[in-house]
């Protein structure tokens, strides 16, 4: 196992009926701004709900935080809060207004140009607002760890800082069960891939992380169709929603090594062409492993028997049945798996290689390896 650090300091609340503790989190004499995305908090009644949590305390809003929250919208909320002189961000939503409400938190008590922070990856932040979370979208895990990703000019930038960590987060099942089944599907794979990006590496003697993440991994394979069929079903949407938190959070990945080429060549097709995030990571995730058996070998053959019972055939056959499987459960929730299926043609290729090379994403994966001509066969292979 590698050595690591592990530092996680965020309060879950979890469970049915939790929204009216707010006020036992919240300081008294805190002005609150309550962050949101688009209008579903308030046509199903959950910003009313949030509202009548904080009481009398002094409250701000502000709305139209988008998928892939984008720099120039977070600017406006950022010029709200110093204006006003907000102590407190609530973030209300799914991951995309958690991580923008925490650029938020970190860039209003900022001094400088506000765009240095996602250039620097947040390395110049010396404090930050404090924050907390009611999610409505089980996916990204944002609820629960110090970092966020941000739209700015042309491409989608990470950031990290234990500064942005939210002090709590309110996670109630029952506020998931209005989503629509094609975000419900798209959460489901992004809690998936956040999972393999930390377990399908190389073996260091994690035995703890694998059989966590394989239990992760199972458990989202066993309730992803259930709670996309019956919404309602509350056994399975609470196992959705803490299986998403539960996978990056940082004890998965604690001690292993992680990949997150999925994701990083994920950002520029959804920066590009507009794809779902959760779709992205469909597309490339089978035609990534197609092309990295070699390199993954082990623990794709680990994956394929303790995640999908494969224990017939040679290790070659195992593996491909694995990713075959995998391919089979994106579609099983109404996720299609190619690139040609949302309109991205084979020569586009070479527009998203340049933006990766734009980027600086030269050498991915957990061996820094993966080059631009790999990631070329990737794309080729995803088609």
């Amino acid at each position: 196992m590698l050595n690591f650090d592990f530092y996680n300091p965020t309060h879950i609340v979890f469970g049915k009926d939790r929204l009216g503790e707010l006020d036992r989190f919240v300081p008294a004499n805190a002005k609150v701004l309550v962050s949101y995305g688009g209008g579903s908090v308030k046509k199903y009644g959950v910003l009313d709900k949030v509202k009548a949590s904080l009481g009398e305390r002094e409250i701000y809003e502000f709305g139209g935080i988008e998928p892939n929250p984008k720099y120039k919208t977070l600017i406006k909320a950022v010029e709200v809060v110093r204006k006003n002189q907000i102590n407190f961000l609530l973030a209300v939503g799914g991951g995309s207004v958690m991580d923008g409400t925490k650029f938020i938190a970190a860039a209003a008590p900022y001094e400088g140009e506000a765009s240095n922070l996602i250039k620097s990856g947040l390395t110049q932040i010396k404090t930050a607002l404090p924050l907390g979370t009611v999610v409505t979208l089980p996916a990204t895990g944002s609820e629960m760890n110090n970092g966020c990703v941000i739209s700015y000019e042309d491409g989608k930038f990470p950031l990290f800082s234990e500064l942005i960590f939210p002090r709590f987060s309110i996670l109630d099942p029952t506020l998931t069960y209005t989503l629509p089944q094609d975000q419900v599907a798209n959460g489901i794979i992004d809690a998936f891939i956040h999972t393999v990006e930390q377990y399908v590496t190389f073996p260091v003697e994690g035995r703890f992380q694998d059989r966590t993440a394989e239990g992760i991994l199972q458990t989202l394979i066993e309730v992803g169709k259930k709670t996309i069929d019956n919404p309602n079903d509350y056994d399975a949407r609470a196992n959705l929603v803490w299986c998403a938190t539960m996978a990056l959070n940082g004890l998965i990945g604690a001690g292993v090594p992680q990949d997150w080429s999925t994701h990083i060549i994920g950002h520029e097709l959804t920066a590009m062409f507009g794809i779902d995030h959760g779709k992205t990571l469909a597309i490339l995730q089978p035609s990534i492993w197609n092309v990295r058996k070699k390199q993954k070998h082990a623990k794709l053959l680990q994956y394929a028997e303790r995640v999908w019972n494969i224990t017939d055939g040679d290790e070659v056959s195992r593996i491909d049945l694995g990713i075959s499987k995998t391919r089979g459960f994106f579609e099983s929730l109404g996720i299609k798996t190619h690139l040609a299926d949302y309109n991205v043609t084979a020569d586009m290729i070479d527009d998203i290689i340049k933006a990766l090379e734009k980027h600086g994403k030269r050498a991915l994966s957990e061996t820094r390896d993966l080059t631009l001509a790999v990631c070329r066969q990737i794309l080729e292979g995803a088609m």
